[in-house]
C-alpha cells in the first residue's frame, strides 16, 4: 500500500467515524430528556397506581367474603326450606288421614 491509498483509506475510516459520531449526537438530541418535574409526576401517577390497586385488592377481597357469606346463608335457607316442606308433607299426609278417619266416623 502507497502513501496515496494510505491517505484515502485514512480519510475514509476519519469520515465514517464523524458520520457516525454526528448520527449518535443527533439521536441522543432527538429523544428528549426527562425533567426533574416530570419525574414527580411519574411518581405521583405510580403512588396513585398502587394505591388504586390496593383499593382494588381490597374489594376483591370483600367481594369474595360477602360472596361466600351469601352462598352460605342460601345453602342454610336452601336447607330450612327443604325441612319445611318435608316437615308441610307430612302434616298433609297426617291431615288427610285424620280427615279419612273422621269422614268413617260420621257416616
Amino acid at each position: 500500500m502507497n502513501r496515496t491509498e494510505f491517505v484515502i483509506v485514512t480519510a475514509i475510516i476519519l469520515f465514517v467515524a464523524f458520520a457516525l459520531g454526528w448520527a449518535t449526537n443527533w439521536l441522543f438530541h432527538r429523544f428528549p430528556r426527562v425533567r426533574q418535574s416530570d419525574l414527580s409526576e411519574l411518581d405521583r401517577m405510580a403512588q396513585a397506581l398502587h394505591e388504586a390497586e390496593l383499593i382494588r385488592d381490597q374489594a376483591i377481597d370483600y367481594v369474595e367474603t360477602r360472596e361466600r357469606d351469601l352462598t352460605n346463608r342460601l345453602s342454610q335457607a336452601e336447607a330450612e326450606l327443604n325441612a319445611a316442606m318435608s316437615a308441610l308433607r307430612e302434616a298433609r299426609v297426617e291431615a288427610e288421614y285424620y280427615r279419612t278417619q273422621a269422614q268413617g266416623l260420621n257416616p
